[in-house]
């Protein structure tokens, strides 16, 4: 059988739910991982779940900011003693267990800090954030060895130099810097494979955002990579195939990020 997960920022779930039928049509997940749900539980559009075929659903959601959530076909375990990062509880990262083809598999949704405009700790609080939150991760993850997981989310760093339209351009610019790049791969290193890259060469130009600022973005295609999805190494041979749908950023009234997907065959 095989097991197709989706991470996406949906940039409002009530605004967009009926944007989840499509997906559905076009990716046929087994999981869907959402971030910046904006909705808090109480209020959570609990029927999109059955709507679409995915009964199961974990939320962890506030007003107006931030939220993640899991939606799945399957039976959902809530990891419970998840941290509380930075001290903020602002709803930043929900892990579950699925059992699937006789195994367990974890799913960790996050969706880290943007870092506000200014890469400089002393002089930015949201880039400071952003910075402790990546460390606090490296070192949870730091204190295990991860096994059978998936990481998902809108960690809000594109790495690698084709993982934006203008390296040059970006180096100094939020998302991109030195720094943050720097401190996503010594958590990435924690036990981490990036499973994208596994399809796609470095050597290739790979976006999952564009800005609203670009009216026509198709045109300009001035991306960047911030979605990812990574996989522990006793997986990496399940990989089967991988999906960006670019084609979501014009569907109407559009988050900025599109869905990114993985297939595992089990």
């Amino acid at each position: 059988m095989t097991l197709t997960v989706v991470t996406w920022n949906i940039n409002s779930l009530r605004l967009r739910q009926a944007h989840l039928h499509r997906l559905m049509a076009e990716l046929q997940p087994d999981v869907i991982c959402l971030q910046e749900t904006k909705v808090p539980d109480e209020l959570f559009p609990e029927a999109i779940g059955h709507e679409i075929g995915f009964p199961h659903v974990l939320k962890r959601g506030m007003k107006s900011y931030n939220g993640v959530a899991i939606l799945s076909r399957t039976p959902l375990k809530l990891t419970d003693d998840t941290p509380d990062w930075c001290g903020r509880n602002d709803c930043r990262h929900i892990a579950a267990t699925l059992q699937v083809a006789g195994t367990s598999l974890k799913i960790h949704n996050f969706y880290v800090p943007a870092g506000g405009d200014i890469p400089d700790r002393n002089a930015n609080g949201k880039f400071a954030h952003k910075l402790d939150f990546l460390n606090e991760a490296k070192e949870h993850f730091a204190k295990f060895k991860p096994e059978r997981s998936v990481l998902v989310g809108d960690l809000n760093i594109a790495p690698l130099e084709n993982d934006v339209w203008n390296h040059k351009q970006l180096i100094d610019v939020v998302s991109h810097t030195p720094t943050e790049v720097a401190a996503l791969n010594l958590w990435r290193n924690q036990g981490f494979y990036d499973a994208i890259r596994h399809f796609v060469p470095e050597s290739e130009k790979l976006y999952t955002w564009w800005s609203y600022r670009n009216r026509d973005w198709a045109a300009s295609n001035r991306g960047r990579r911030l979605d990812h999805i990574w996989i522990t190494p006793d997986i990496v041979p399940l990989l089967d195939s991988y999906t960006i749908l670019s084609q979501a950023r014009n569907w109407d009234q559009p988050s900025d990020h599109v869905p990114v997907a993985i297939r595992l065959h089990l």
